[in-house]
C-alpha cells in the first residue's frame, strides 16, 4: 500500500477501537434491556455485523482495515514476494495499533455505560472445546479473506466477512474472537463482552493455530493468483485501488 504507515496505524487503531466499542457497547445494552441468553446473542451479533461491515468499507481503502494481528500476519505471509506486501516490521506495527485500539474501545464502552473505566473481567472463558471453536472461527476468516482476494473478488469483502462473524457467533460454542487484539481489549470489561485475563493465552494460542491452517487451505485452495486478482497483501480493503488514487491526490496537492 502506498499511503504513509503513520496514516494506515491510525486507522487500524481507530478501526479496531471502534470495532471494540461495538462488540462491547452492544453486549452491556443487551444485557441491561434483555434476560434472554438468545436475544442477548442476537443483538450483539446483529451490531457486530453492522459495525463491522461499515469499518471495512470506511477503512479498507486507507489500511486495509485488518483489524486483527492474525490478519495482517496472513497478509505479510501471502504477500512476502509481492513488493507492495507488508513488511514484517508493518505487522508487528499493525498489531501495537490494532491491541491499542481493542483496549481503547473496551475502555470507552466501559465509560459509555457509566462502568469503570478499567474492569477486569470475571468472565472465565477456559475449556478445549472453546480453544476448538477459536481455531475453526480463525482458520474460516483466514480462508474467507484470502480466498476471495486470491480469485479477485476483494470488493465483496465488507459484507463476506461481517456475514461470516456475525454467523461465526452462532456456529462457534466461544462466540468466535478469532482475534488476538480484540481478545485482550475485551479482558477489560467485566460485561456480557468480556473474557478472564487468565483465559486470554489459549484463546490467542487457538487463534495463531487457526490462522496457520486458514494460511494453508488458501495455499491448497487458491495456489495461484489469477490474472487481474487483487493480490492478497490488500485483504479487507473493498475498494483496494482507493488507496492509490488517495496517494496521487496527496502527491498533486501544493
Amino acid at each position: 500500500m502506498n499511503l504513509p504507515l503513520g496514516r494506515r496505524l491510525a486507522a487500524e487503531t481507530v478501526g479496531t477501537a471502534l470495532l471494540v466499542a461495538v462488540v462491547v457497547g452492544s453486549g452491556i445494552q443487551a444485557d441491561r434491556l434483555s434476560s434472554d441468553g438468545g436475544v442477548e446473542l442476537l443483538a450483539n451479533a446483529l451490531a457486530t455485523v453492522l459495525g463491522l461491515g461499515v469499518l471495512i468499507a470506511l477503512l479498507g481503502p486507507v489500511s486495509g482495515a485488518h483489524f486483527n494481528p492474525v490478519v495482517s500476519l496472513a497478509a505479510w505471509w501471502h504477500g512476502r514476494r509481492e513488493p507492495a506486501g507488508l513488511a514484517l516490521r508493518e505487522v508487528a506495527a499493525y498489531a501495537g495499533a490494532q491491541t491499542g485500539g481493542a483496549v481503547a474501545g473496551a475502555l470507552l464502552a466501559n465509560a459509555m455505560f457509566d462502568l469503570p473505566v478499567v474492569d477486569w473481567s470475571t468472565r472465565e472463558r477456559w475449556a478445549g472445546h472453546l480453544w476448538l471453536a477459536e481455531a475453526v472461527a480463525t482458520a474460516g476468516l483466514i480462508l474467507l479473506i484470502f480466498g476471495l482476494a486470491r480469485t479477485g473478488r476483494a470488493q465483496v469483502a465488507a459484507p463476506a466477512v461481517a456475514c461470516y462473524v456475525g454467523a461465526a457467533y452462532w456456529f462457534t460454542s466461544s462466540t468466535s474472537f478469532a482475534n488476538p487484539a480484540v481478545t485482550i481489549g475485551r479482558a477489560f470489561t467485566d460485561t456480557y463482552a468480556g473474557i478472564t485475563p487468565a483465559s486470554v493465552g489459549p484463546f490467542i494460542a487457538a487463534q495463531l493455530l487457526g490462522c496457520l491452517i486458514g494460511v494453508s487451505l488458501v495455499a491448497l485452495l487458491f495456489p495461484a493468483i489469477p490474472d487481474g486478482a487483487q493480490a492478497a497483501t490488500t485483504a479487507l480493503a473493498a475498494q483496494p485501488a482507493a488507496a492509490d488514487a488517495v496517494a496521487e491526490l496527496e502527491r498533486s496537492r501544493p
